[in-house]
């Protein structure tokens, strides 16, 4: 066949069945999104209500965040890292002497893991801040507890008033009062 007959040729396909052409680009279209859907579906994520902590942990640190949770909630709530600076938690787990206790600090890998866990949510500290080692005079928690009347002074073990599940690192469900869901 000549380039003129295979030219007319296909012209004459395209012509007698626009419509077909225009239900199949539909159609793969829908399939196309339909599968997108699927793909990128917040179904198989984590529920907000299973989260517990402040923001979503990436699997890289899940171990860290057990650790940390391990160590330091067997004697108080274990802080959600966005509370304090990262220089806080670094030199928290350098430290042997840990709020007038004496204790054994962690050592290698786990303090490696605990850190990666604990400087990747944690916050900045600006270059002439002074490092807060106590909640109440971190700007980060004041912050994060935006016209909420705190006890003075702040002690760790009054967060289960408002986060139930603190002890158990969960500080997004909160008592009656204050879910306004």
């Amino acid at each position: 066949m000549s380039n003129f007959v295979k030219h007319q040729f296909g012209k004459r396909q395209l012509k007698g069945h626009p419509l077909g052409l225009m239900v199949v680009i539909l159609a793969w279209s829908l399939a196309m999104g339909w599968l997108l859907s699927l793909a990128t579906s917040a179904h198989s994520t984590t529920p907000t209500s299973e989260i517990g902590t402040v923001d979503v942990v990436p699997v890289q640190y899940q171990l860290g965040k057990q650790l940390y949770l391990e160590n330091c909630s067997s004697c108080h709530i274990a802080l959600p890292p966005q509370v304090l600076p990262s220089q806080t938690w670094r030199n928290l787990l350098e430290d042997s002497q840990h709020y007038g206790v004496q204790i054994k600090p962690l050592i290698d890998p786990p303090r490696t893991l605990v850190w990666r866990y604990l400087s990747n949510f944690s916050r900045t500290q600006l270059k002439d801040e002074a490092t807060p080692y106590r909640v109440n005079s971190s700007r980060y928690f004041q912050a994060l507890h935006p016209q909420v009347d705190l006890p003075r002074p702040v002690k760790v073990s009054s967060c289960v008033s408002c986060h139930p599940s603190g002890k158990n690192g969960n500080f997004r469900r909160l008592s009656g009062e204050w879910d306004v869901r």
